[in-house]
């Protein structure tokens, strides 16, 4: 199978992460923290070691790191953990459902008002975009680091900046980004990052995280034990144990930390630099075809994810991923739970095929896509 669907989930895994896995299942099944004997002490240091991980990757103290089962539940921690009733929230016009359905819901429930900042390519259009829509009560601005659709990069540093200057908290949708582009919170402004740990990280599914600040204080949406604080009839004020109630997922955090060594052994610029390769072979070779309708420029460092969305011939995007995978080519095709993204792209009616290549995805896989391409 020729996989370019690693923006769904990255696949395959390295051969450390499913090594890692296979060592976490045998030595650190044991609940980290909540027991004296050894190997509930080990566990709680390997987990920790994650921690640091993922702390020196984005600039975040290990302790304020906490450990979710996906980037979903964690926009959801963030969102609702940082807003009261009265407030008001900017988005950008390119979010995913995990952010556009949490500010629908809050605002229905009457807690929040929020707008939309539109994309630009110009990078300082989008900064004037949300400024334009900054009033007295808001509170949090909220935008992915790119596009999950289309690839394209929000500038974090800058509008981190406009919230930092008028003192509204910024939370980042990092899934498209974290482990191939460059995310620093403290040069970036950011308050909040939200991650999952089975994309660009490599980890196993049901693995993602939060980070936070140390001056941000979050109400709970998920309460229950910690195994500190026990006799405490409210979740703790400090992290993590504030924001990880019940039992962790060892193994998957675990799985995500060898994901992590992996792309630090092989460096998160190289990697970057080897998917824009595929992405360029990719994009290049739909350029030439003419029963092929792209819909952005072709992603470049800094500017883009290494993503392409594309539709071909008059098929709808279904029809075309169906087609392909009949050829044992893996893809997506529709919405993407992005329908915000497909608004702005006028690509709402049929939703559009995203290619997304991975550090192991070769020159080969892209010359036989495009070569299948043209069969369907």
């Amino acid at each position: 199978m020729i996989y370019l669907d690693n923006g769904a989930t990255s696949y395959p895994k390295p051969q450390s992460v499913i090594y890692g896995t296979m060592n976490a299942v045998r030595n650190y099944s044991f609940n980290s923290g909540r027991g004296g004997y050894s190997a509930s002490i080990a566990t709680a240091e390997k987990i920790y070691s994650v921690r640091e991980k993922i702390g020196a990757m984005f600039n975040y103290e290990p302790q304020n790191i906490a450990f979710t089962m996906n980037c979903t539940q964690a926009l959801n921690m963030a969102i609702k953990g940082s807003v009261k009733r009265g407030d008001h929230v900017i988005i950008s016009s390119l979010e995913h459902n995990a952010v556009w359905r949490v500010v629908n819901h809050l605002r229905k429930d009457g807690i929040i008002d929020f707008d939309i900042a539109q994309y630009d390519f110009d990078e300082e259009e989008t900064v004037k975009n949300f400024e334009r829509l900054i009033r007295s009560n808001t509170t949090v601005i909220v935008c992915m680091a790119a596009s999950n659709v289309f690839g394209v990069a929000f500038p974090l540093r800058k509008i981190g900046n406009l919230a930092r200057r008028h003192g509204i908290r910024f939370i980042v949708d990092a899934a498209q980004a974290a482990g191939v582009m460059p995310i620093n919170s403290e040069k970036d402004n950011i308050d909040i990052l939200c991650a999952p740990g089975h994309k660009c990280l490599y980890g196993n599914m049901g693995t993602g995280f939060i980070a936070v600040n140390e001056d941000v204080h979050l109400d709970t949406i998920i309460d229950g034990g910690t195994g500190s604080e026990s006799q405490n009839p409210y979740q703790p004020d400090f992290l993590p144990d504030r924001l990880e109630a019940g039992t962790l997922n060892n193994v998957g955090i675990i799985s995500m930390g060898e994901g992590i060594s992996f792309i630090n052994s092989k460096g998160m610029n190289n990697i970057y630099d080897h998917e824009l390769r595929m992405t360029d072979i990719l994009y290049n070779g739909l350029k030439r075809d003419q029963n092929a309708v792209l819909y952005c420029p072709k992603p470049e460092k800094f500017s883009s994810a290494p993503i392409i969305s594309f539709n071909y011939k008059d098929y709808p995007s279904e029809k075309t991923a169906a087609l392909l995978a009949r050829q044992d080519i893996a893809v997506r095709a529709g919405l993407h739970c992005s329908p915000l993204a497909h608004k702005f792209f006028n690509t709402l009616d049929r939703g559009t095929v995203r290619l997304c290549p991975s550090a192991f995805t070769t020159q080969r896989d892209c010359e036989i896509f495009l070569k299948r391409l043209k069969k369907i």
